[in-house]
């Protein structure tokens, strides 16, 4: 009851964005701290030399094997340096001080607890039995029982005091910290998107309730606080060796000319503190069962969780911000290719500037083909002739790349069929994305070129229609019509993050649905959309829902006003018609640009 209370209150004062007292708490903690390391030098000092030598032989008391569990025990003891890093979006020139906050929390942590060890042991324990024996008798109490030797019952209660202001104040930086975290997680969308609202003092209280309850409901549900101790540190050291690791991708792999952190001594220094870590974390795990059971359940609970509601929505998030942002794309190792099929280099600017805008330079790579059509059965001089056309075309290509200042690779082959010949660069190059033209959908219920090509090539596809003397750059009012059904949501978030990326575009996200739609539905819908524009982070999108019993005619009408068009195709590459009527009616009726997307699954 009194540790759930003390988390219930703990979070109550976080949650008003006061502190807690935080920094007065630590304050009298360290100076409990200092007068019984002070006490116990003075007993060590004045008691014969030969006592002190005594106390600590042998030194190691179970050898290396004893010293390597007593690191992954005490490891959680030093862990809070590593909570300023979570909190980093709140402090003051984080690039500065963030590193320095860090050492300075590790080295006052070490100059605290190294010679409250020495002291515990070389003067605080029984002569007879030793700290070995101390520590077997009463594990819990060794350190009140010391801390009485050397300066009676006040020593006893200084250490009680100092005890509880430590898990006080280790309590309020956990929660404060994890909350933070939570409500991070929350606006990537690996957490419910409720817990990253911010209550009236700036405070994240819905996070901070769900980690309070956490807290509360592992100290009731565990026994053993010891053990659950132990499967702390050993999930601390697992996430630091993961952070080593990602400390050298970063430095691999980041753009910036100037990081605001750099690790000295690299890459030795990352590689040695991960294996070491992750070394520590297999041998706590064997060493002490309990914990690695702890550990594994945990961590499976939360990889299940994750996979069965959030994966999706943080794929969408995920794809957004990297389209907003190449340095992401960059550092998660990306290197995506997007092929750009040409027939007639007259329409060839507004597809290449779409396929520019999805992979930024540095990051990607262009690759624009065109497929000369010549079989073996032709005679040599028609053969001769569709080269020299495709060479001309080649170079007009590079030229207008270089004008739109895009970095653009050329390729031309020659096939019989230019579809398969599409399909078959695509796979060999392993092409992320394919931007093509949109061809003649005919209305005789026929399929078009364009979903020929769609069932062929394994990859994202972007069909484009649009005059030849459009630009991409002009397109500031986007519309988005979307029926809600999620299918190409990671490739929408794709495309739109792309164009947002170089300027403020008005985006309007549009759902119709039937006239006679009840009123509640409608607000149901409403909410949903919103619920979509919030996922793909477009903070300032209209959300609009019309009622209409002809969604076609609703978009025609609507293309008025607005100077490009992103749909969703109708159904499933490979089952009949991927272009529906409702495609074949707008792109028939209107002559506003049309961005027609169909992800590969």
């Amino acid at each position: 009851l009194v540790a759930v209370a003390a988390v219930g209150v703990s979070g109550l004062l976080l949650a008003r964005g006061s502190g807690g007292g935080g920094k007065w708490i630590n304050a009298a903690k360290v100076a409990v701290f200092a007068v019984l390391i002070t006490g116990g030098l003075v007993a060590m000092i004045r008691q014969p030399a030969a006592d002190t030598g005594a106390a600590l032989s042998p030194f190691f008391q179970q050898g290396f094997t004893g010293l390597v569990q007593a690191m992954g025990y005490t490891f959680i003891a030093l862990q809070g340096f590593d909570l300023i890093a979570a909190v980093a979006g709140e402090i003051r020139q984080p690039e500065r001080n963030v590193p320095r906050a860090m050492i300075a929390s590790l080295s006052i942590a070490l100059l605290v607890y190294i010679p409250l060890l020495l002291v515990v042991a070389a003067s605080g324990a029984d002569p007879e039995t030793g700290i070995a024996g101390a520590a077997r008798s009463d594990p819990e109490g060794i350190v009140v029982s010391a801390a009485g030797r050397f300066l009676g019952p006040f020593g006893s209660w200084l250490v009680i005091i100092a005890a509880i202001l430590a898990m006080y104040s280790a309590l309020q930086a956990n929660l404060f910290a994890a909350s933070r975290i939570s409500a991070t997680m929350a606006r990537d969308r690996t957490l419910p998107a409720r817990l990253s609202l911010l209550n009236g003092a700036g405070s994240p209280s819905n996070a901070l309730i769900v980690t309070g309850s956490l807290v509360s409901l592992i100290v009731i549900a565990l026994p053993d606080v010891s053990a659950a101790g132990a499967a702390a540190s050993l999930i601390f050291l697992i996430s630091f060796a993961i952070a080593h690791g990602l400390s050298v991708l970063v430095r691999r792999r980041s753009l910036l000319v100037a990081p605001p952190f750099r690790t000295p001594l690299f890459p030795l220094v990352p590689l040695t503190g991960g294996l070491a870590c992750l070394g520590l974390a297999l041998f706590q795990g064997i060493a002490v069962p309990s914990a690695g059971g702890i550990a594994v359940v945990w961590l499976a609970l939360g990889g299940l969780l994750f996979l069965l509601l959030f994966a999706r929505r943080a794929r969408v998030r995920d794809a957004t911000d990297s389209a907003r942002n190449p340095e992401l794309m960059a550092l998660r190792g990306r290197s995506p290719l997007v092929l750009v099929p040409i027939a007639n280099p007259r329409n060839a600017e507004a597809h290449i500037a779409l396929a520019g805008a999805l992979v930024p330079p540095g990051v990607g790579r262009v690759l624009m083909q065109t497929v000369v059509v010549s079989d073996h059965h032709a005679d040599a001089d028609r053969r001769a002739e569709a080269i020299e056309q495709g060479q001309a075309v080649w170079k007009s290509l590079l030229t207008l790349s270089s004008q739109l200042g895009i970095r653009a690779e050329a390729l031309t082959t020659v096939g019989s069929e230019p579809i398969a010949e599409i399909a078959r660069v695509a796979e060999l190059h392993r092409c992320r994305w394919l931007v093509m033209g949109l061809s003649e959908l005919p209305d005789d219920g026929g399929r078009s070129r364009s979903e020929q090509l769609l069932d062929t090539v394994n990859a994202d596809v972007i069909v484009l229609r649009a005059r030849a003397e459009w630009k991409l750059f002009d397109a500031t009012r986007i519309l988005v019509p979307t029926a809600g059904r999620g299918g190409h949501d990671y490739l929408l978030g794709r495309v739109i993050g792309s164009l947002l990326r170089d300027r403020v575009r008005a985006i309007t996200c549009l759902r119709v649905v039937p006239a006679a739609t009840r009123s509640n539905e409608i607000e149901r819908e409403r909410l949903s959309l919103k619920k979509l524009a919030a996922d793909l982070i477009w903070h300032d999108a209209a959300t609009e829902i019309d009622c209409d019993d002809d969604p076609a005619a609703c978009i025609t009408r609507r293309a008025a006003d607005h100077d490009l068009i992103v749909l969703g195709t109708h159904g499933r590459r490979g089952r009949g018609r991927v272009f529906g009527s409702i495609h074949r009616r707008i792109a028939a009726g209107t002559d506003c640009p049309l961005v027609v997307i169909s992800s590969r699954n």
